[in-house]
């Protein structure tokens, strides 16, 4: 009986484009589906006359891949996974592995990777970016869980990625759940880049009147330069698309966002590790503020406010706005690899900063331009504090932060929400203040809650409470620190 390469579960928009690309890259495929009838549309359409077998059963796809078996799952996140896992286990031998190319929380990925590895299997969780056309054509992947798995996977992984340079964007990331915690950070950045660019349309639109055709014509300028990226690119092209009638379809476009929720667990994951994640949260939360459709139809009769705008030089702002939105990208960037980071540290996945940036440079929806300066920038100091430190960012930074500054201010003055953009601003302010007005809070907390406070004529480490009273006595709270 023939028998496939690889096989995969899920024909949905991603499971066929994956398994499209793998048979191009001249690897075979066996495909399962639980709707059966979608096997057999797949291989009487799209799959006709390549090398990809269709199976009716879980025992059917087993029976047609190779050992050591790799059973790819490309379902919905969450239980459908661990069903699938204990479907699965009874069918395969010591040594095959099953691998979870989708949206998975990276806890998750860390409990099946131990689980599957005690029952003598291998697992691998790992994220796949790019959407529909990248899993076609080229995604970004991020691969982490049982390294014993990697060497077999790696020339088929690599093989389907986007290439840069030659360089595939795939290669491992880690231990556990490290590649479905890399691409949730990718995700939330994703947010923050797709918020940021709002944003800026927005202040172009309703403050500077203009038309779509003439934001058109500056987004296609910006990608261009040094903000040249696929989420500029496909914005140009989504301003410039018109219906049959020649209007143009972005404006009947209901201003009302979705999410799957891998935004809100890049949020949740910097609160649980301490680290400002402040653009891409508040990013998640512009998103849940459009979601109050109705509320903001009848909160905009009721605040029918007289808000003038100040007077501007047009084009000095449209200038303004290309610098503030590269500041502002810059810091989404520094905020999610400080988080990928610190979360490396805490789970002892040893990751190469520099090398995920790499990974980042095609196939995914975030590629862009200077990912290419974050890859040099963390090779060249592995040990870099934060992004913003290298000296590349720091020049820029230097060179454009009164852009940011001034578009913020102008929008605030205007009455023109800048969420994202506001977030750089102020992380950007607090992270360079050698001094903060948090020894306030401090004695706050003391006072009430006899929490401690360190002291500047002291070392640090050293703890002292004071009885601000007289009542409170000399008993301190527990110290912790997130």
């Amino acid at each position: 009986m023939k028998q496939a390469q690889i096989g995969l579960i899920g024909l949905a928009v991603m499971g066929e484009n994956l398994v499209l690309n793998l048979e191009s890259k001249g690897f075979s495929v066996a495909v399962y589906n639980r709707s059966t009838e979608r096997v057999d549309n797949f291989l009487a359409s799209r799959a006709k006359g390549k090398a990809i077998i269709g199976a009716h059963s879980l025992e059917e796809l087993v029976s047609k891949v190779q050992s050591p078996r790799k059973i790819m799952l490309m379902i919905k996140a969450g239980d459908p996974i661990d069903q699938m896992i204990e479907s699965l286990i009874p069918l395969l031998d010591k040594g095959d592995t099953i691998i979870d190319g989708g949206n998975s929380n990276w806890e998750d990925t860390e409990r099946r990777v131990a689980y599957v590895e005690s029952k003598g299997l291998l697992y691998i969780g790992t994220g796949v970016s790019g959407g529909e056309e990248g899993a076609l054509l080229g995604p970004a992947i991020m691969p982490g869980g049982s390294k014993k798995a990697w060497p077999a996977l790696k020339p088929m992984l690599q093989g389907i990625s986007a290439h840069v340079d030659g360089i595939p964007c795939c290669d491992w990331v880690g231990s556990g759940g490290a590649g479905h915690f890399v691409k949730m950070v990718h995700n939330g950045i994703e947010y923050g880049d797709m918020q940021l660019i709002c944003e800026v349309y927005d202040i172009q639109r309703r403050l500077l009147g203009l038309s779509n055709e003439e934001m058109h014509k500056i987004f296609a300028e910006w990608n261009e330069g040094e903000l040249d990226s696929y989420l500029i690119e496909i914005t140009k092209d989504i301003l410039a698309y018109q219906e049959d009638d020649g209007t143009f379809l972005v404006d009947k476009i209901l201003d009302a966002a979705g999410q799957k929720g891998t935004g809100k667990w890049t949020g949740i994951n910097a609160l649980h590790e301490g680290v400002p994640l402040t653009l891409i949260v508040e990013s998640v939360f512009a998103r849940s503020v459009s979601a109050l459709k109705e509320q903001r139809v009848a909160a905009s009769k009721v605040f029918d406010l007289e808000i003038k705008a100040p007077a501007f030089d047009k084009k000095q702002v449209i200038t303004q706005l290309r610098e503030a939105l590269y500041v502002a990208k810059i810091i989404s960037y520094a905020q999610g690899f400080d988080l990928i980071k610190t979360a490396g540290t805490t789970n002892k996945w040893d990751l190469d900063l520099g090398g995920i940036a790499q990974l980042w440079r095609g196939g995914c929806i975030i590629r862009s331009r200077f990912l290419g300066k974050i890859t040099e920038a963390y090779h060249k100091n592995p040990d870099l504090p934060n992004l913003i430190l290298d000296s590349y960012f720091a020049e820029i930074l230097r060179k454009n932060h009164k852009s940011l500054r001034a578009i913020v201010a102008l929008a605030a003055q205007s009455g023109i929400p800048t969420p994202s953009l506001n977030a750089a601003l102020s992380w950007f302010d607090s992270y360079r203040t050698e001094r903060l007005p948090a020894n306030l809070l401090q004695a706050q907390r003391d006072y009430f809650g006899a929490h401690t406070y360190e002291r500047t004529d002291k070392p640090r480490g050293e703890f002292f409470h004071t009885n601000w009273t007289g009542r409170g006595g000399s008993t301190a709270s527990t110290i912790y620190s997130i």
